[in-house]
């Protein structure tokens, strides 16, 4: 297969992927014998495109994969999304209204076959995103977090865990979103900062001898007041305690109690009691056999309960309340006050604490079977290890986690209550007598169903062989802010319903930033689309970007010029091989390969470096350091292979023998085939693209991972080699000071004391001839130096080169000064404009920023010519 003259990669990733995929290269074998090694995908909601996000998230799993098929491991890289039950049965519900259906018209079942709808045509658009980023993974075991398999294994672990004690159902104040009407669990609420009011309500005494002032900064919610609190050891109110207070513009009679729960130093002392709409006032309620009174419908209406108020939203009820104290002459005072208020993380609605009867999880038990495994040998390894810390916080100080959801989508939760008795039942299945028994109108929070993700997509709860094979999987990829949400979560499940943790390794990433260093957001507007990208550039360049952009832990900034700059990376390696490829010639192929003759410095130097960058790469990857590995690549290929090797190749093949010929075209091909093998995980499509046209039928994906051959070693041919491109180097260096093109020849003298090294470069004058262009070179053990001769120490020798031979030194001493004058003049020029204020101060940053590094660059010149000038001038 002939490679065309420009990389084109809307032309090399066309058809691949689907070839790939029809040819099975990506599937898992449960009888095979090879040792398994298994990533499932963390599943991507089926409520739109994905995101730079989730590409990067799956780029590196994808990496992993690939680097683990070739290195002769069984891979399972399990495919799945998660039916996301808030996020898409709101999308669903605007989707309704945009068609003027209310779904409470509708009815469930009729709501489901739309979400179902749903959920089809947004899987399809995530698979294609899949197939344009590249991703090797197994469709035979496709899961969907709504798919039969998994609502079983819910059921088993609902139904265990309930058995266990540690699921219950209960009264209490939870985390409620009034405009989905659901409720959230702690980690669904999103606090921000407020700039709001502390109302100062006087709560006159019955008894007519004063009152109590009480601040609060929901004063909608004293319609539910049931008492006041004072400390015990309050001086103030020793008193009062016993005594009853009116509850203003209620006329509701309130008992002054005493708990130590209340803090003397704030505020007045004194507090009121609203057990059905405050967690700590709950808690007071309890312990004091409080009645609770919740004054609210669930969408934030105030209810019967909250008299004249009836009918009002909370926020109206709010203001119409305040007015009516103020009339009453109850209002003290309203004080600003910035207080940290929560938000739903799925509608930006502002949190209620509302009284709710509803499922939880007792978490304590779980957390502390979680905090000990991080204690044996079974632990798992967080990658950065930074984030095992955020992990045992958080379970050291874990709440009971309410699963239950006021929704339609999702898992239904198997409870039923009998229609006579109220008694409960919950199993597996439906009672047997299923006339008699209503289900529970709940689902399950979303996470429940994603907690049990690496063991339910194996078959879990039955005993099948992909759960014995490939469970528990060897790693987990996934964004470090969704540690408590999914990891944890993910970690207790396993270990409590298995016995085993889920995965050996957590290797964690950050955000994808814009160029700012802004978080990515629709408010901002400053969101790319990969398949964007893609289009753009190529999906190799994209994965290599998002692979090699950043560290483990560490967030990402995204930038099309970097992405552009890996584009260029890889024409280089096109252009590379399609020049090896077009030397070696099309009848040499990998099988013609034979490194056993005579190798010249260059070969025993890049086949020593090979292996090197072979021995890097590999620890890196499995150390996860991606971008160390990029690093290490780039270099390797681009210098080392590309600007050094390949050019010195030249000489045998336009001057050699047949024997030297031979060896440099192995020497390319084997270091060619070695390279593209290294850089396969990270660019699967060009790669493979190359790999065809020397092996003409064969995938890239099928090959073996490149290993160290040690017989392929030559410390002292590198050495060598080294200090060849040193003096190569230093001589290209003093021409381009001294502007004195290559073509013109002139005097080399090179100083190396040490016999070997000397003798060594002896052997290689010809690389020396064909890239310095001396008139003469002279080699020698010691040299006289004359005050004209311009020096350079390199390591193990002195290059010498005489100026009378370089330059006309009045002509170059005047070009000199005629470009300090015109740096001089551009120095001016911008250091006026950075100290215009008017300029700095306006201008947009960007450009201001652009300013600065012309200064910046301006005054190294000017540094660098005015240096050269008076080494010129003998000053």
């Amino acid at each position: 297969m002939e490679m065309s003259t420009k990389y084109n990669p809307t032309e090399v990733e066309k058809g691949k992927y689907e070839k790939w995929v029809k040819s099975g290269l990506f599937k898992s074998d449960v009888t095979s014998d090879k040792p398994p090694f298994s990533i499932v995908i963390p599943p991507p909601n089926v409520t739109g495109k994905l995101h730079l996000g989730h590409a990067w998230d799956t780029t590196l799993q994808d990496i992993i994969t690939r680097l683990k098929r070739m290195q002769g491991y069984d891979v399972l890289y399990l495919p799945g999304m998660d039916h996301a039950g808030i996020a898409t049965q709101a999308k669903v519900d605007a989707r309704l209204r945009e068609s003027g259906i209310n779904r409470h018209d509708i009815g469930r079942e009729k709501f489901l076959e739309h979400s179902w709808n749903w959920k089809e045509e947004y899987a399809s658009h995530i698979r294609e995103q899949w197939a344009k980023l590249g991703l090797g993974l197994d469709y035979d075991k496709e899961r969907f977090t709504l798919d039969e398999g998994l609502s079983k294994a819910v059921r088993k672990t609902f139904v265990n865990l309930y058995e266990k004690g540690l699921i219950y159902r209960g009264e209490y104040i939870i985390n409620w979103d009034p405009q989905t009407e659901t409720a959230l669990s702690d980690i669904e609420v999103i606090h921000q900062d407020v700039e709001g009011k502390f109302y100062h309500v006087k709560y006159p005494l019955k008894d007519g001898s004063g009152y109590l002032e009480i601040a609060t900064t929901r004063p909608e919610t004293m319609l539910g007041d049931t008492a006041v609190v004072v400390h015990p050891d309050d001086e103030r109110y020793q008193d009062m305690i016993g005594k009853t207070v009116i509850l203003p513009i209620v006329g509701r009679e309130l008992p002054i109690i005493a708990d130590d729960y209340v803090d003397i130093e704030f505020g007045s002392g004194a507090m009121k009691v609203t057990p059905a709409h405050d967690p700590n006032d709950f808690e007071i309620g309890n312990r004091h056999d409080l009645e609770r009174i919740n004054v609210m419908h669930p969408n934030g209406i105030i209810n019967e309960l909250g008299g004249k108020y009836q009918g009002l939203d909370r926020f109206d009820c709010r203001k119409q309340l305040v007015k009516d104290l103020e009339e009453a002459g109850y209002l003290l005072e309203i004080e600003d006050h910035m207080h940290s208020v929560g938000h739903s993380e799925r509608s930006g609605a502002i949190v209620e604490p509302y009284l709710s009867t509803q499922w939880f999880v007792s978490m304590k038990p779980l957390a502390e079977k979680s905090l000990k495994n991080q204690e044996t040998d079974n632990r798992i390894d967080f990658v950065p290890n930074r984030f095992e810390h955020t992990f045992n916080g958080w379970m050291e100080n874990i709440r009971d986690w309410v699963i239950s959801r006021q929704l339609w989508w999702g898992h239904r939760i198997p409870a039923w209550y009998h229609n006579d008795t109220g008694e409960i039942y919950v199993g597996e299945e439906a009672p047997s007598d299923p006339e008699n028994w209503t289900q529970d109108e709940d689902v399950l929070d979303t996470w429940f169903s994603s907690a049990l993700w690496p063991f339910s997509t194996m078959g879990w709860p039955e005993d099948t062989a992909d759960l014995k094979k490939y469970f528990p999987t060897n790693v987990l990829v996934t964004g470090y802010d969704i540690i408590f949400f999914w990891v944890a979560r993910m970690i207790f499940s396993s270990l409590e319903q298995t016995g085993e943790k889920p995965f050996s390794d957590v290797l964690l990433h950050g955000l994808v930033r814009d160029e700012q260093n802004r978080k990515m957001s629709k408010s901002l507007g400053n969101g790319v689309d990969p398949m964007d990208v893609i289009e753009k550039y190529g999906a190799d360049a994209l994965r290599y970007f998002l692979a090699t952009g950043s560290t483990p832990g560490q967030d990402l900034r995204y930038s099309d010029e970097k992405v552009e700059s890996v584009w260029n990376f890889i024409n280089k390696i096109w252009n590379a091989s399609r020049f090896a490829l077009m030397n070696i010639g099309e009848d040499f192929t990998l099988e013609d390969i034979d490194l056993n003759g005579e190798k010249n410095l260059a070969d025993k130097w890049i086949l020593t470096r090979l292996n090197e960058t072979i021995a890097d790469v590999t620890r890196l990857s499995e150390d996860y350091e991606f971008g160390e590995v990029g690093r290490v690549l780039y270099n390797f290929i681009w210098d080392d292979f590309c600007d050094w090797y390949i050019e010195m190749a030249k000489v045998p093949m336009t001057d050699g023998t047949d024997a030297e010929k031979n060896m440099t075209r192995s020497v390319l091909l084997y270091t060619l085939d070695k390279i593209l093998k290294m850089l396969h995980p990270y660019m699967p499509f060009v790669t493979d693209e190359i790999y065809q046209a020397i092996t003409k039928d064969t995938s890239i994906t099928q090959s073996e991972w490149p290993e160290v051959d040690e017989a392929l070693n030559f410390d002292e041919a590198k050495e060598g080699m080294e200090l060849l491109v040193s003096i190569i180097k230093s001589v290209r260096t003093t021409r381009n000071e001294v502007n004195t093109p290559l073509s013109k020849p002139i005097d080399i003298k090179l100083e190396v004391k040490d016999d070997k090294r000397r003798q060594a470069v002896k052997d290689n004058t010809h690389y020396i001839e064909r890239f310095t262009n001396p008139e003469t070179l002279t080699i020698e053990a010691s040299i006289d130096k004359h005050d004209d001769d311009k020096t350079d120490v390199v390591k193990g020798a002195t290059v010498i080169l005489p100026l009378a031979g370089l330059i006309n030194k009045e002509e170059e001493i005047a070009r000199l000064e005629k470009e300090l004058s015109r740096l001089d003049g551009e120095l001016k020029r911008v250091k006026g404009k950075l100290s215009n204020d008017k300029f700095v101060n306006n201008a947009p940053e960007k450009i201001v920023e652009e300013e600065r590094k012309k200064e910046a660059g301006y005054q190294a010149q000017y540094q660098e010519v005015h240096e050269r000038l008076t080494s010129l001038k003998g000053e």
